[in-house]
């Protein structure tokens, strides 16, 4: 059915496209047969002295195939077969590719597991998966002991940063490694083995799977439409999908040619798709950064490498945009970026376009449609405001809140997004009734996210169901959060809200917090306990202490309430020619010292 978006797609996008039905991996080994000698991926370290970059790897089609086969091989050596889970708790590393491309290509379902996690949260993860094999970098060795025994986990797989960079260069960044307080050096046991020791042992010769498009390619943790943690089962299909679409979208591209930014991290879904399986599938090179929250490096990075198609969320931008000594770095090779998770401002987009003569869009996705379904188009008619138009196959309409009947495009009328299509997931993990309320028998998924449309079929986020806080491009869950704070002996009732940065394009988390009466709980106090519950990403940032919290006749929490507080302090702190952020003390808060 003709869509009035469909009069805005580029001349070379499809309205629709045919979807291959094999599993994901061959996508790695269709690029190792047509560009073997090709540059699959590339690592880039800011070890050296003064903090100039230094190339820690370069790896071939071919030869990353090889690695991916040969670690295929040593996981069913060891006991992983098909269906089981292998949780992947690692930064933006080769080892990653390697280790997720030869878990799929064993039929088996990557776990994907955020390494900033406490052990607490690692521990809920993996026993809520079933999760019986995890690899690891040895940094993180440690949370995993504390808990190890009350999950699943039968197998560890440990490797080290350094171990898959060349000589001498392995030597040196081990070298610098194990000086910092916080190495760890992991001894062999029974139920230990090391990445490196593997991928020498065995062979490039894994069993034949039979592998179906509907197989679960990828349990993918987040806090869905309801606020409650859970994984959305993504399928090889799903995944190999919206691959092909972003592609399509892409307008421009050369196969084998470009060279994409992996700055997102691997454990969210959006890096995952747009760094190593949008690259394998055009046969690019993957340039990861382990480190992408230090803009300076990024743009180094970009600048000597040359990357061509950078995937990011807004606050990179902005940070770049706004960086002292952008005008230092040569960022012309830029040619497209697709920012999401976030609303990115105009004004960020027509800055950076000016900064790289590339064009920077804002698109919209999310885990369970793994992730993206809308975008501006990369040189057609880019709107204010607005999260651009579904891609090709991807059916959206609005409903109504109250009687759920579906919203005629362009009335200006809000309503909630749904979205039907091939990327769509599964449904969640071990959840039949969220699975049910989230997808409805029709199968369109209800995203939670409430929008309008304009007459041209450009869709606008004007709210979101959920409470979600989106910091530095994580999501974090306000339930998550509020657990920890119930946990504190001196706290009797806490609510968790984004802060809002709008000059930053971003939020931080802060905690409205009633005492116990007679405690008198500091700041510092309530703050320390989090860090030994939260990663660090969900601490809450600011922390004001109230006798009593805003509620309905009912007693619920106006969670609403404290956001338009907040939001009205902070414009009110701008228009005075104030900060974002009080200063201390202000409103019985303090900030993070």
């Amino acid at each position: 059915m003709a869509m009035p978006w469909h009069a805005f797609y580029e001349e070379s996008v499809p309205l629709t496209i045919t979807y291959p039905e094999k599993p994901l991996d061959t996508m790695l080994t269709d690029a190792a047969r047509r560009y073997p000698q090709n540059r699959a991926m590339s690592l880039v370290l800011s070890y050296a002295a003064g903090g100039h970059l230094m190339v820690g790897s370069r790896t071939s089609y071919a030869k990353l195939d090889e690695q991916v086969s040969r670690m295929a091989t040593a996981l069913y050596q060891i006991g992983v077969r098909k269906g089981g889970r292998v949780g992947l708790m690692l930064p933006n590393c080769p080892q990653f590719v390697i280790a997720f491309f030869a878990i799929v290509r064993l039929g088996a379902v990557v776990v994907n597991i955020n390494p900033t996690y406490t052990s607490r949260e690692l521990g809920i993860q993996l026993h809520d998966s079933g999760t019986e094999t995890i690899i690891l970098l040895n940094l993180f060795w440690p949370r995993l002991c504390e808990i190890q025994t009350e999950t699943p986990i039968k197998r560890v797989i440990v490797t080290y940063l350094h171990e898959m960079l060349p000589f001498p260069l392995d030597l040196l960044v081990s070298s610098r490694q194990r000086r910092e307080k916080d190495w760890v050096t992991v001894h062999p046991e029974h139920d230990i083995f090391f990445f490196k020791r593997l991928l020498k042992t065995y062979g490039p010769t894994p069993p034949k799977v039979d592998i179906r498009p509907d197989d679960v390619a990828l349990f993918q943790y987040t806090g869905g439409t309801t606020g409650t943690p859970k994984a959305a089962m993504l399928t090889h299909f799903n995944m190999l999908a919206n691959t092909i679409q972003i592609a399509a979208w892409f307008t421009g591209k050369e196969e084998a040619r470009e060279k994409i930014m992996a700055a997102i991290p691997f454990f969210h879904v959006y890096g995952l798709t747009a760094g190593i399986l949008l690259t394998t599938g055009i046969a690019g090179e993957m340039v990861m950064v382990p480190t992408p929250r230090q803009i300076a490096h990024v743009m180094q990075v970009l600048q000597k490498e040359r990357c061509t198609f950078f995937p990011g969320v807004p606050a990179m931008y902005i940070s770049i945009v706004n960086h002292r000594r952008v005008q230092h770095y040569d960022l012309g090779s830029v040619r497209a970026c697709l920012s999401g998770s976030a609303p990115l401002p105009m004004e960020i987009q027509e800055k950076f376009d000016a900064l790289t003569g590339g064009r920077l869009v804002e698109g919209y996705g999310l885990t369970e449609a793994a992730p993206v379904t809308h975008c501006n188009p990369i040189h057609g008619l880019r709107k204010a405001g607005s999260i651009g138009i579904p891609f090709p196959d991807v059916e959206a309409r609005l409903v109504d809140l109250e009687t759920g009947e579906e919203l005629p495009i362009g009335s200006d009328a809000v309503g909630e997004l749904c979205l039907r299509g091939p990327q769509v997931m599964k449904g969640y993990w071990n959840r039949p009734d969220e699975t049910s309320a989230t997808i409805d028998e029709a199968g369109w998924l209800h995203t939670g996210d409430i929008c309008k449309t304009d007459q041209d079929g450009y869709f606008y986020i004007v709210d979101r169901k959920k409470d979600m806080i989106i910091t530095q491009g994580f999501k974090v869950l306000p339930r998550d959060v509020e657990e920890v704070l119930f946990m504190h002996p001196k706290v009797q009732e806490a609510v968790v809200v984004g802060y809002p940065l709008p000059t930053r394009g971003d939020e931080i988390v802060k905690a409205y917090i009633v005492p116990l009466p007679g405690s008198n709980p500091t700041v510092r106090e309530i703050k320390d306990f989090c860090k030994l519950h939260l990663a660090a990403y969900k601490l809450p940032r600011k922390i004001e202490f109230r006798s009593e919290l805003p509620r309905t006749v009912v007693g619920k929490v106006l969670r609403r309430v404290l956001v338009d507080e907040e939001r009205e302090r902070v414009q009110a702190r701008l228009a005075k020619g104030g900060g974002e952020e009080p200063g201390n003390g202000e409103n019985g808060e303090e900030d993070e010292e």
